[in-house]
């Protein structure tokens, strides 16, 4: 089998350029009052509802149909004198353009904008409407945006201007045009603009959705270029995914599931992992791993991870081979390579797996709503991390342990089913001398809220299963809480 490198490649970052004037705030008024100021000033009558009616072009541009040539430099310069006090209170906001830059910062994006407004006027803007951007770039107007947005690796620029294009498309960035300054649709898309929006109000919407399109193809494309994938399937909603993607862009013949059977994976979740890949006309490999017999799974050290990662390459990588199949891949996905703590990722990134959902930027939340559109099943499954992540590091992990932790789990669900308690999220943490029961959040306040009869007979669920003590946590289901003993 030929495999990759270990390498820990990551997507490039979301870099989105933003237009300033007439793109993120309304100039309009402010520009107005400057320019009967200067025209006050200098004996001159501007027509200010003209020259705000399409605001963009450099400043220079708009003055010098009404001076002489020689004054328009020195004007210039004294209505950005001006400026300051006339211009900046009375600006507001666009619509949209606070939520337009929170989408970015949600993809854990960069925000770069990139003006022809003189810089210090720019940042006074920005800051007195506590618009907070990664980086500002002024004085630049049309193609000569285009330097800008390279070097800052802008993706997308958002504009309201023809120029705005022009930059956009010279910088080889998407142009996404909104129709809140003076230049009309069927202008905008004359000048090549990619995508016209009435304003920022429809931007994260439309970014959310380009976002997703463009990652499932860099996915398709990536699983078309490797041939044939070996899919380390959990059954959770990640690997179901990674399973299905690669069924779509590979065909089944050429893909194949494995799921590594041993003490710390649920009974609960293995048929229907396995009817779920078999839906899909895919094998499904069911290889006995032996983590356990690993000595630092068994020590449960905060890398115990890397261990178990560890074990189930080493296993899987010969099955590929043994199968023709090119590479073994796993479902981490984008989010997972920026959650900190994560030595799983390192060993199955040693042994040469391939992330294509990481690759392609794929986060959660993407995978989730992508699963949903496949009509998948696993679209809304709770994460359910093996039974080892529900003992306490530096507590030995035994198969004793994990046993009692699945069968008071099972407990705890079947108890709650039959009095009607609807349960999503449910972890038992096996703390050694006792056990520690986190669900749902929303409960502790409901029909498990302090005092209920229903809190101590769940406890005692608990410790039917073989722990001396158990404690319903009153902090309810935190997603790796055990995790927050290392960060201490």
């Amino acid at each position: 089998m030929t495999s990759p490198p270990p390498t820990f490649s990551t997507p490039a970052p979301l870099v989105v350029g933003f237009d300033l004037d007439m793109t993120l705030i309304d100039t309009t008024p402010g520009f107005a009052a400057v320019l009967t100021a200067l025209g006050a000033e200098l004996g001159v009558d501007f027509p200010v509802a003209e020259m705000t009616a399409r605001l963009g072009p450099p400043l220079d541009h708009l003055l010098a149909p009404h001076l002489a040539e020689e004054a328009v430099g020195p004007a210039g310069d004294r209505f950005r004198a001006l400026y300051p006090a006339h211009a900046i209170a009375s600006v507001p906001v666009l619509p949209g353009a606070r939520e337009a830059l929170e989408a970015v910062r949600r993809e854990r994006g960069r925000v770069v904008v990139v003006t022809g407004k003189f810089p210090e006027n720019a940042r006074r803007h920005l800051d007195h409407l506590a618009l907070e951007v990664d980086h500002l770039e002024g004085w630049v107007w049309g193609v000569g945006k285009a330097d800008a947005l390279a070097r800052e690796g802008a993706s997308i620029y958002v504009g309201d201007h023809v120029h705005d294009v022009e930059g956009a498309l010279a910088a080889g960035a998407l142009s996404v045009s909104v129709l809140t300054g003076g230049c009309g649709r069927e202008e905008l898309l004359e000048a090549g603009t990619h995508v016209v929006l009435e304003s920022l109000e429809e931007f994260p919407g439309w970014l959310a959705e380009h976002l997703l399109t463009s990652r499932l193809a860099a996915l398709e494309a990536d699983l078309r270029e490797r041939g044939s994938v070996l899919v380390a399937y959990s059954g959770g909603a990640d690997s179901a995914f990674l399973l299905a993607a690669a069924v779509r862009a590979l065909g089944p013949e050429r893909v194949a599931a494995a799921t590594g059977y041993s003490d710390s994976l649920p009974q609960a979740e293995r048929d229907p992992a396995r009817e779920f890949a078999e839906s899909l006309g895919v094998p499904v490999l069911t290889p006995r791993t032996r983590e356990m017999e690993r000595e630092g799974y068994r020590a449960n050290g905060a890398d115990r991870c890397f261990f178990c990662k560890a074990e189930l390459l080493d296993v899987l990588t010969p099955l590929a081979a043994e199968r023709g199949l090119g590479h073994v891949a796993t479902g981490t996905n984008a989010d997972d390579a920026v959650a900190g703590f994560r030595p799983g990722i390192r060993a199955a990134a040693e042994r040469g797996a391939l992330t294509p959902l990481r690759d392609a930027g794929l986060t959660k939340a993407q995978v989730r709503e992508a699963s949903r559109r496949w009509g998948l099943p696993t679209w809304d499954k709770p994460a359910a991390a093996c039974l080892s992540s529900r003992v306490a590091y530096g507590i030995e992990v035994t198969p004793h342990r994990l046993a009692r932790v699945e069968r008071a789990e099972a407990a705890v669900r079947s108890f709650l089913a039959q009095h009607g308690v609807p349960l999503r999220d449910l972890r038992v943490r096996d703390l050694g001398d006792r056990a520690s029961v986190e669900l749902d959040r929303e409960l502790l306040a409901g029909p498990l809220r302090p005092g209920s009869p229903l809190v101590g007979a769940l406890e005692a669920q608990a410790r039917d299963a073989g722990f001396p003590r158990a404690e319903l946590d009153p902090r309810g289901f935190r997603s790796g809480s055990l995790n927050e003993a290392l960060r201490r």
